[in-house]
């Protein structure tokens, strides 16, 4: 089941305390990055981040779920409606992402 557009934009509007948060669509989900760097993405209309151990501390009790068959296990962020939580999530996870791999020509 692909994601709905309007879920997208429900995540991005609580996303909106944030600057420099951009998207790419991808077989009908969405990956969410920050700062140029993936921090998540929307699969089956479910918000998932990374399971960086800033995301594991700042939700202790979240559920472990997979973003679709054959992928790594990502974290449920259950406090969607949580502005300024998700503002104090996205920029601990940053600085333990790694930055994005340069294209090569």
């Amino acid at each position: 089941m692909a994601s709905s557009k309007e879920y997208l934009e429900f995540v991005l509007e609580q996303l909106s305390l944030l600057s420099d948060v951009s998207y790419r669509a991808m077989m009908g989900e969405y990956i969410i990055y920050y700062q140029g760097k993936v921090i998540g993405g929307i699969y089956d209309d479910r918000f998932l981040v990374k399971p960086t151990k800033s995301a594991v501390r700042l939700m202790p009790e979240a559920a472990f779920e997979l973003p679709y068959e054959g992928a790594k296990e990502m974290i449920l962020v259950d406090d969607i409606d949580n502005k300024e939580f998700l503002f104090e999530l996205f920029n601990a996870m940053v600085d333990e992402l790694p930055a994005p791999k340069k294209k090569r020509k």
